[in-house]
């Protein structure tokens, strides 16, 4: 879910942020779409969609740039992001898997 406000450091903190998030969060579908790469830096648009049992279901859409080392770890992310809560009856994306039938199309 939505977590903006918290600011986390180091690789230990990391993963166990990352642990509880993924745990707490289900049916979480993610869809990208390549805007452009450089060297070591690439821009997205993306949407995503996922809930907890205390929210109803939120899809999180916008755009991210992200710069990686030369051992491809980020290095730095800049993001804006936009939540909305909707309902159950106007999700888009299901599962991991992109369904044939929408594989390449524009997120928007």
């Amino acid at each position: 879910m939505p977590n903006r406000g918290e600011h986390i450091v180091g690789r230990d903190a990391i993963v166990a942020f990352l642990t509880g998030k993924w745990h707490a969060n289900s049916d979480y579908a993610l869809r990208k779409s390549l805007w452009s790469f450089y060297d070591n830096r690439i821009a997205v648009r993306f949407q995503y969609e996922c809930h907890d049992v205390s929210r109803p279901v939120v899809r999180s859409y916008g755009n991210e740039l992200v710069g990686g080392d030369k051992a491809g770890l980020m290095v730095r992310r800049e993001a804006s992001i936009n939540d909305v809560a909707i309902d159950e009856s106007q999700r888009r994306y299901f599962g991991p898997r992109v369904p044939r039938s929408t594989a390449g199309l524009s997120l928007w």
